[in-house]
């Protein structure tokens, strides 16, 4: 009988390791000398629109040491730009890098023309390459530059597994949850004019990522300096305290106008809205974990620490009386003293009694300096001994239950117990 005939499984094959725009052919800027600046513009726009729908993310990022070769950029600041997480370029600074290297004009006297024609434009029209790639291509050499050295130092340790420090560890969790945000932000970039400040759902990215108070804190300096630029334009002196600055200063206003002079107030104020609710989504975590965190407990200090400064009389030859141990008053329920000077004897009680005396937490009597603390003022009384050496011959001999009653049997009046303690005062006995 024969054998059914098997169906051969298909090999599945791989997922093709070229960019998705690679068959495409890319926009072309030959004939730039015919177009019209309208043409120009709307060109420039097309040309990054198409960028961002064909190509891969990755693919953008990689043009950006490619043109830094072309323009000047040194071994050692390609070298640490690439160490950077992409996301301190963003996809606009792969795009823009590649459309120069395709041809685009950085800034066109016809485009400017149209530009400035244009209802509700103000101010020249800015250089993508100036006022953006190289702004972010700086950011990301200096990011870089940290990570390249944290690097170099664990190639260096060769004996043992270099384990990253806390901070690093940190600074790597909080860049790792920063990039969704940077990706929406990035947004922006595109096109600010649709972009959408409430477009990202914050609490739900955090609840996903969640960060701590440490991750929060990193996070924050992420941006708290990306809106230091539109605060500037904010104060943006008159034309006659321009006259009264010097030519330097004078100058560095001019271009901080021109950098943003392509923008719309209405698109500046999305950004500074989408920042500052970045901002305050992270002061609220960093509040909550104030709010919610526990209180450092004290550290216990032993009974002999807390005696040491303690003042009292060790032994007094007049009465045939010595101290206890002063260590014993530490989470004791009574303590009672007599004063050599006086001829007091006195009682305190603990205002919170340790009925099993196991030394819980805020039970007991204790000192602080050479004062008693922690006793009942009410309870803590002493009475003057009109003899003496009798009366505290019986006090010695007097058991538990003799002691309860045997300041009440003394027929002097009594006064109240203020916790300092002298040369003068003897620590008879503790219970």
């Amino acid at each position: 009988m024969a054998l059914p005939k098997t169906k051969k499984r298909k090999a599945t094959r791989a997922a093709p390791r070229i960019q998705r725009g690679a068959k495409l052919k890319e926009p072309s800027w030959d004939g730039l000398e015919e177009m019209t600046g309208e043409q120009i513009h709307k060109h420039r726009r097309h040309a990054h629109t198409w960028y961002y729908e064909n190509f891969k993310p990755a693919d953008l990022y990689a043009y950006v040491p490619k043109w830094m070769e072309q323009n000047d950029y040194t071994k050692e600041e390609i070298k640490n730009m690439k160490a950077a997480p992409n996301s301190c370029l963003s996809i606009t600074g792969g795009i823009v890098a590649r459309m120069d290297m395709q041809g685009a004009p950085r800034l066109n006297d016809k485009e400017a023309a149209h530009w400035e024609s244009l209802p509700g434009t103000s101010g020249d029209l800015k250089c993508h390459i100036e006022g953006f790639l190289k702004r972010k291509i700086k950011k990301a050499i200096e990011i870089g530059s940290e990570v390249v050295e944290v690097k170099q130092s664990e190639e260096e340790i060769t004996k043992k597994k270099y384990v990253p420090t806390i901070q690093e560890r940190i600074r790597d969790q909080a860049i790792e949850m920063s990039e969704p945000l940077d990706e929406w932000l990035d947004t922006w970039h595109t096109n600010a004019k649709k972009f959408d400040p409430n477009g990202f759902d914050f609490k739900a990215h955090f609840r996903k990522v969640q960060p701590t108070q440490a991750h929060a804190r990193k996070m924050r300096t992420f941006w708290e300096n990306e809106l230091i630029d539109f605060k500037e334009l904010d104060r943006y002196p008159t034309a006659g305290q321009l006259k009264k600055m010097s030519e330097h200063e004078q100058d560095m206003w001019a271009q901080l106008k021109e950098g943003y002079a392509h923008l719309k107030k209405s698109e500046i104020a999305k950004f500074r809205k989408a920042v500052d609710t970045i901002t305050g989504e992270l002061d609220f975590i960093i509040d909550q974990a104030k709010a919610t965190r526990k209180p450092r407990k004290p550290k216990q200090r032993s009974a002999t620490k807390v005696v040491e400064k303690m003042k009292f009389c060790k032994a007094d030859s007049k009465y045939s009386l010595a101290s206890i141990d002063p260590t014993l008053i530490v989470g004791a329920n009574e303590l009672w003293v007599f004063n050599t000077k006086t001829r007091k004897l006195g009682k305190y009680v603990a205002e919170n009694i340790d009925p099993k005396g196991l030394m819980r937490e805020g039970t007991g009597l204790s000192v602080k300096g050479t004062t008693i603390i922690g006793f009942d003022e009410s309870q803590s009384i002493q009475k003057t001994l009109r003899k003496p050496p009798e009366q505290l011959k019986n006090f010695k001999s007097a058991g538990k239950v003799a002691l309860r009653k045997f300041l009440d049997d003394i027929p002097t009046t009594d006064t109240k117990l203020n916790g300092r303690c002298n040369p003068d005062t003897v620590l008879l006995k503790v219970s």
